[in-house]
């Protein structure tokens, strides 16, 4: 067995090691690929979980609870220490005679070695396919248990994503039942739970306990988000307060209603056993106002959770955007086109994992469709490097003449002409400035040679093939789904 003195030396060298493996994993071995990135926080987090089990030992073997530590230092210190050496030493002797041919594995190789297809392997099971590998939001399961709460609107999963933390829509009824409860443990649930997979290294549990302080200072406040505590004239409150049924009504033909039932007229008689005969109004507001109190505090967790939930969502406010411009672009893709874009996606994952060189463009020239920057004398041929600037577009610049004149058929111009209830046609190309656009506008509608406007006729729309019809042959077609 080893001495403590030992314990705490070899402890001291693995937390070493282990700074020196962090070190080494965020200098020399800087990841690109989203998945390389992830596999080097988990990895940097099982080095420092490593880190605080040693430190909780040394701890241990510091406060020196069982006197061990105390004892191996008198032995080294006392008028025997070479006695006590020469015998340690014979020890350990002995034990490398004994085991001489045992392999003996380094602390750093120990550290260090890893099996990369294993790890990977580890890192995708822990998401979901939905989730892709920590970039997007799976709150699915969530969005079932909230659908089915009640006293609340329907809503898509879409929707659900832009507003499941606004918990101030949420109608008091609803807060009370204990489906919501367990609605709220789910989603806070599973928000830890993505934090610990996604950004390990984030430090979470100092970021709750930051929410939990200021919670607790606005709950004792009355100033805590959507749980205002509710004014009421407390003389009117307290005479519709049965004391006996310690229930608070709100309207008087219930509140006599409910005295002439069963259920009160039994609490009523159990009030007279203990001996309460008289019940005067300031008893029962002091009794109002305890049972109140007593609501109020058991509905206290269901109000920290959402203040949880509402700082995770803040925090993972990025990945929550990216998630529903991912779902809505989903949703408008065919079957065959979300086979094509899940392959796309694997294609793109296992390009970003194939390590790059930092491309060089001092010039700043576009990229051509390799991914690098096209020859300066192409920049120069197709004059790429001079401004068209187009103030029906809002002043959107356009960057070559060949982008300039497509721009006219293009989407932006086009509302920028509906706008401006000038139609879109071939008499207003090279046209920019909206005081020219008017004016040629008003000449075409005073003008006794040209012919009127005509919008079925003379407004011009284009397919996606490039293809350009009048409005009426335009919708015709796409009414009949020919285009």
């Amino acid at each position: 067995m080893d001495s403590t003195l030992e314990l705490q030396r070899r402890a001291h060298e693995e937390m070493e090691r282990l700074e020196e493996a962090i070190v080494e994993e965020k200098v020399n071995n800087k990841a690109k690929a989203h998945k390389d990135v992830l596999l080097q926080d988990h990895r940097i987090n099982h080095y420092l979980e490593r880190i605080q089990a040693r430190s909780q030992q040394l701890l241990d073997l510091y406060e020196d609870k069982d006197g061990l530590r105390k004892a191996d230092i008198q032995a080294i210190t006392g008028a025997s220490d070479f006695t006590e050496f020469y015998g340690r030493l014979r020890d350990i002797k002995d034990y490398y005679r004994r085991t001489a041919n045992v392999a003996v594995e380094p602390m750093e190789w120990d550290i260090q070695k890893r099996d990369p297809e294993k790890e990977e392997q580890d890192l995708e099971n822990q998401f979901s396919g939905e989730e892709a590998l920590g970039k997007y939001l799976d709150l699915h399961a969530t969005f079932e248990i909230y659908v089915n709460l009640k006293d609340l609107n329907k809503v898509n999963y879409l929707k659900y994503l832009e507003q499941f933390d606004k918990f101030d829509t949420i109608p008091m009824s609803t807060k009370r039942t204990p489906q919501y409860a367990r609605y709220l443990e789910a989603l806070q649930t599973y928000l830890e739970s993505f934090f610990a997979r996604a950004q390990p290294l984030y430090n979470l549990q100092e970021a709750r306990q930051h929410v939990l302080q200021g919670f607790e200072a606005d709950w004792s406040l009355g100033t805590v988000r959507g749980w205002t505590v509710p004014k009421h004239d407390e003389e009117e409150g307290a005479s519709l307060f049965c004391l006996a049924c310690e229930k608070q009504f709100t309207k008087e033909t219930v509140y006599k209603a409910h005295l002439t039932g069963k259920k009160h007229i039994k609490a009523a008689a159990a009030l007279v056993e203990r001996g309460v005969t008289e019940i005067s109004l300031q008893e029962k507001e002091e009794a109002q106002r305890a049972k109140q109190k007593e609501e109020w505090e058991q509905l206290k967790p269901i109000a920290r959770s959402e203040r949880l939930i509402r700082e995770y969502t803040k925090i993972l406010g990025a990945q929550r955007d990216d998630t529903k411009e991912h779902v809505e672009r989903k949703q408008t893709l065919t079957t065959d086109e979300l086979v094509a874009d899940a392959v796309e996606e694997v294609e793109l994952s296992e390009e970003e994992e194939e390590e790059e060189e930092k491309i060089y463009n001092p010039l700043k020239l576009p990229l051509g469709w390799d991914g690098k920057p096209i020859p300066y004398w192409l920049y120069k041929l197709h004059g790429l490097g001079v401004e068209y600037p187009c103030e029906i577009c809002g002043n959107f610049v356009y960057m070559g003449r060949k982008a300039f004149d497509r721009h006219f058929q293009e989407w932006r111009h086009a509302h920028g002409m509906r706008c401006l209830g000038i139609p879109n046609t071939h008499h207003f190309h090279e046209i920019t400035l909206i005081e020219d656009a008017y004016a040629l506008w008003e000449k075409l509608k005073s003008g006794s040679k040209v012919e009127q406007f005509k919008t079925d006729a003379m407004e011009e729309f284009e397919d996606a093939d490039g293809n350009v019809f009048n409005k009426k042959t335009y919708e015709d077609l796409k009414r009949q789904g020919l285009l």
